[in-house]
This record gives C-alpha cells, sequence and structure tokens, in this order.
C-alpha cells in the first residue's frame, strides 16, 4: 500500500533538470530595471526560486507542500514586480507530478488563481511589459491550466499500468499454483487408489503363488487390468490438460511458415473424425516440432504436409527442399526429435526420415490409441 508521504513518482526522469535551462531568461527582465536595489532583489529571488524547487523535489510530506508555497509566492512577485509570468510553467510542471489527489488539486487552484489575478492585475495596471509579451502570457495561462492535469493523468495513467501488470503476475501466479493442485488431486484421485489395489493384490499373488497357483493367476490378471486402466486414464487426463487439435495446429503452422517466407502446401482435410484425441495431440506436437527443424535448419523456400488416413492408421507426411539431413549432426540426436520419437512410441506410433533432395518425414500413428508392445507381456 502506498504511504501518505510518496506524493511523487519514484523517477522523474531529466524533466526537472532540463527545465534548468530556463533560469537564464528571468535575469534579462531584472537587468531592465534601473535601480541596482531592485536588480540585487530580483537575483536573490531567482536564487531562493532555484534552491526551493530543487527542495520540492526532495523533500517529503509536508516539506513538499511548503517548498511549493515558497515557489508560488515567489512567482507572484516575479510576476508583479519584474513582469516575469514564466515561473509559473515550471510550478505547472512540478504541481502535475504530485501523486497526492488531494495535495494536487489544492496547489492546482491556488497557483491557476494567483497566476490569472497577477496577470489580469499588470494588464489593469497597463504594464508594458505585458503588453508586449501578450502572446507568450497567453500561452503560459494555457499551459498553467492545461499541463498539470495532462502531467497528473499521464503519472496516473502510468501507475495503474504498472499496478494492471502486477495484479497479472499475480494472477498468473494463482493460476499457476491452482493448476498444480488441480493436477495433484486428478493424479491422486486416479492413481492412488488403484496404485494401492496393485500393491495388495500383488502381495497376495506372491503369498498364493504356491499354495493355490490358479488363484494367484487370477491376482496376477486383475493387477494387469488394473494397470492399464490406470495407464488409461492417466492418458485421458494429459490428453485434456495438453489437448491439441490437428486442425489448429495447422493453422499456426502456416502463420509459422509464413512468418519464415517459406511456401506450404497441405494435401488432404486435416479435419480428423476417426482418430482419438490422445493420438491426434501427439501427431500435432511432432508436427509442431518438425515444422520448427525446418525452420531453424532446413533453410527451405518450400514445405508441404500430406494427410493420407487410412482404415487403421493415419500417415503424415511433411516434405520441404532444404538441405536435407546433415550426417551425425545435433539436428538428429536433438532433444526435438528424441521427444516426437518418446511421444509416438507412447501411442504405439512410428516415424521414418530420409533425404531426397530436402528432408522427408514419415508420421504414422494408429487411429484408435492402442497399448505399447511391451505393454503385451504384464
Amino acid at each position: 500500500m502506498q504511504k501518505w508521504h510518496q506524493i511523487f513518482q519514484r523517477n522523474t526522469g531529466l524533466n526537472p533538470y532540463v527545465w534548468v535551462v530556463f533560469y537564464i531568461l528571468p535575469f534579462y527582465f531584472i537587468f531592465r530595471s534601473s535601480s541596482t536595489y531592485e536588480v540585487v532583489i530580483g537575483i536573490i529571488i531567482i536564487l531562493v526560486f532555484f534552491v526551493c524547487y530543487v527542495l520540492s523535489f526532495v523533500s517529503k510530506g509536508w516539506l513538499v507542500y511548503f517548498w511549493t508555497s515558497v515557489q508560488i509566492l515567489i512567482s507572484i512577485t516575479m510576476t508583479l514586480v519584474f513582469g516575469y509570468v514564466y515561473f509559473a510553467l515550471f510550478l505547472a510542471f512540478f504541481i502535475g507530478n504530485i501523486k497526492n489527489r488531494i495535495g494536487f488539486f489544492t496547489l492546482y487552484s491556488i497557483h491557476l488563481v494567483t497566476t490569472v489575478i497577477s496577470i489580469n492585475y499588470g494588464f489593469v495596471s497597463k504594464t508594458p511589459w505585458f503588453i508586449t509579451q501578450l502572446p507568450f502570457v497567453i500561452i503560459s495561462v494555457v499551459a498553467v491550466i492545461l499541463l498539470p492535469v495532462t502531467t497528473y493523468n499521464r503519472n496516473k495513467n502510468d501507475m495503474l499500468q504498472l499496478q494492471l501488470e502486477d495484479a497479472n503476475k499475480k494472477i498468473s501466479e494463482m493460476v499457476k499454483l491452482e493448476e498444480r493442485q488441480r493436477i495433484a488431486r486428478d493424479l491422486h484421485d486416479t492413481l492412488g487408489q488403484k496404485l494401492s489395489l496393485i500393491g495388495l493384490k500383488s502381495d497376495l499373488a506372491s503369498k498364493l503363488i504356491t499354495k493355490n497357483p490358479a488363484r494367484a493367476q487370477a491376482e496376477i490378471n486383475d493387477v494387469r487390468q488394473t494397470a492399464r486402466s490406470a495407464l488409461k486414464e492417466v492418458r485421458e487426463m494429459v490428453t485434456e490438460m495438453r489437448g491439441t487439435r490437428l486442425e489448429d495446429e495447422i493453422f499456426r503452422i502456416s502463420q509459422i511458415l509464413k512468418a519464415a517466407q517459406i511456401e506450404f502446401t497441405l494435401e488432404g482435410n486435416s479435419e480428423l473424425t476417426n482418430i482419438s484425441l490422445m493420438n491426434e495431440n501427439v501427431l500435432s506436437m511432432c508436427l509442431k516440432e518438425a515444422v520448427n527443424n525446418i525452420v531453424k535448419h532446413s533453410s527451405a523456400s518450400a514445405c508441404s504436409i500430406t494427410i493420407e488416413p487410412g482404415r487403421t492408421d493415419l500417415i503424415v507426411t511433411v516434405k520441404d527442399n532444404g538441405i536435407g539431413i546433415p550426417s551425425e549432426t545435433a539436428y538428429t540426436r536433438g532433444n526435438g526429435l528424441r521427444g516426437m520419437w518418446e511421444r509416438l512410441e507412447f501411442v504405439n506410433g512410428s516415424m521414418e526420415m530420409k533425404s531426397d533432395k530436402g528432408t522427408i518425414l514419415v508420421i504414422k500413428v494408429p487411429n484408435v490409441l492402442k497399448h505399447p508392445e511391451k505393454e503385451a507381456g504384464i
């Protein structure tokens, strides 16, 4: 929570120091005076204003308002005595950087009223300095009206933007935490009971294997069935968490290839109906990795994807006209290709790569979810 004395932005940039350049201008108005006494007083006032201006930026709490009030008095004095109204611009910028709402509107109102009254008094008294610089005086009044408001609103918007970014980060962290908890609950509900059952039946089978082999065999069969059921539920849960339709992935692939200036051709229908969601998800992830490899390593100018649905399997061929497969390189031994092999093995799919005026990648996945071969011996 913001403390009450933190009424300024933490960093106002170089703006306050750039304005110091304009401190040369009031000396011109002062040295036009015929009296040495007035010149000395004017120089002292300018120096005091400079000191107060700097102290206003480095102070906190009520001291900020005190030094700002001194600056307003000096601005009024310079306007009435020397016809110099431009200290009001310094104050307008400074007041706009005040973050406290009440403090801002209080100082803004006082500064605006005193500036308008001082300028009107100069015109009423028919001071020639005001008449000669009338356009600049009008511009100064407009700036005194608009500059604090625009600066205040800009700073407020910046602060709200920072708060929004911070809130989005917190929401993102909360979503991640909630997702972790959900996954933990799902794993516990999915695997906890079945693993406990597998453990109990395995212990029972080991005790019965000599006394009652037939009963032991039945228990082992129950263990096998329970293990397959647990594996199926885990696969379904993974699919739900990371499910990607092939049609959506093809669209993203076309966008990526277009951005990489690679011509893309699709043969076949990406709207699959005769395939399990798990296998479609695995196929989509493999295609994503394959296209990433084409973009990064192939130097190709064209890429084609062919989808061939079959009675038992779906065959997808990815072909490019790039440099082919370099032998014994990180490209062929990389984590990306190894991940593709592992995903396809998970659903009993296959992948074949070869070079023929580019790279040809043939991915085959079954239409229905099959257990891996190594599971058959359970």
